[in-house]
């Protein structure tokens, strides 16, 4: 499975989460591997990178959507609601929510 999603040609919407998770990690992991599965029958998911996010460091994650109405739908479902009002309690020290629309995107080998 490749780290990096597979999304169309622009334009499309990155909504990029970057969090410092607290030491209470109960429940993350199952809670996580629910929000990703759950995101992947929503319309209009492209796709979702990740990195980091041992507790007390930086993580980031990017989930790809269409539109920002994918992405409204998405903020607005009623499990990830949830799992975000836990976010909010209990996983994180501290959040930012960004999001942007691709208008380009590049890729291609590292230089050897």
């Amino acid at each position: 499975m490749s780290p990096f999603a597979t999304t169309p040609q622009p334009p499309y919407y990155a909504v990029i989460f970057t969090a410092v998770k607290s030491a209470d990690v109960a429940g993350y992991g199952d809670t996580v591997m629910k929000m990703v599965g759950l995101a992947m029958t929503m319309p209009g998911y492209l796709g979702l990178e990740y990195a980091g996010g041992e507790p007390g460091t930086t993580g980031i994650t990017v989930s790809y959507w269409q539109s920002e109405a994918d992405i409204a739908r998405w903020k607005q479902q009623m499990d990830h609601a949830e799992a975000q009002a836990a976010g909010k309690a209990r996983w994180y020290e501290h959040y930012e929510i960004r999001v942007a629309k691709v208008e380009r995107a590049y890729s291609g080998p590292a230089g050897r």
